[in-house]
């Protein structure tokens, strides 16, 4: 949540796809979870059987953004060279653009970067065209202060090897990979859980089935 502006350099939705997949799951399984407590200890199997469909949706759900996060894994790289370079050229500090505008100067504050690839990338940028003696946006600063891109001295930038794609592209990855990990073994034992409350289901099925013979 805290690195959801970087979601706006991607064209492709499967990352957020991904995570709020889990974090619905999350939710929906903190909810039922006390559902299938107290059907449980009261035996009461239509709570059971809803409990038990739940728990089988969620775990799809939940296999899902795993499958996809690892899917996407080894297409993010070139997809986020063209759009943050996109971005960067064209859209930065343009009207109706804010959102993208804010995060790119927060990625540059965040991971202490300059430009998609390089600090050189600003001088093709239209808003560094259009901006008198500006070099660079403030946000490459390190120490931010007003104008202080007007400078593209290292003492004064970020000028990282690699420029921002690098650091942003090792960071989404790694957290695709920790989705996708989360995702499916999350998933695992949740199949444990519907596996016992399968069972429990079937016996008190069994034990309805012999006290009706019994009474007969």
């Amino acid at each position: 949540m805290e690195k959801s502006s970087y979601i706006a350099f991607l064209a492709n939705s499967t990352l957020l796809v991904s995570a709020y997949i889990l974090l619905f799951a999350g939710g929906v399984v903190m909810v039922t979870g006390f559902l299938g407590c107290c059907a449980m200890i009261r035996e009461h199997k239509t709570c059971l059987l809803l409990y038990l469909s739940v728990l089988i949706s969620v775990y799809a759900a939940e296999l899902a953004a795993g499958v996809l996060a690892y899917i996407y894994y080894d297409t993010i790289s070139e997809e986020l060279k063209e759009s943050l370079n996109e971005t960067i050229i064209n859209n930065y500090a343009q009207p109706g653009m804010e959102d993208m505008t804010y995060a790119i100067d927060h990625l540059q504050q965040d991971f202490r970067c300059c430009g998609s690839q390089s600090y050189e990338d600003w001088r093709y940028s239209v808003y560094i065209n259009t901006s008198s003696g500006r070099k660079v946006p403030d946000s490459c600063c390190k120490t931010r202060t007003l104008d202080c891109g007007k400078r593209d001295h290292p003492s004064n930038i970020y000028k990282v090897e690699g420029g921002c794609i690098t650091t942003l592209e090792k960071f989404l990855q790694e957290h695709l990979l920790l989705i996708g990990a989360v995702s499916i073994g999350i998933a695992c034992f949740q199949l444990t859980g519907v596996t016992l409350s399968a069972c429990f289901l079937i016996v008190l099925y069994k034990e309805e089935k012999e006290a009706s013979y019994n009474t007969m």
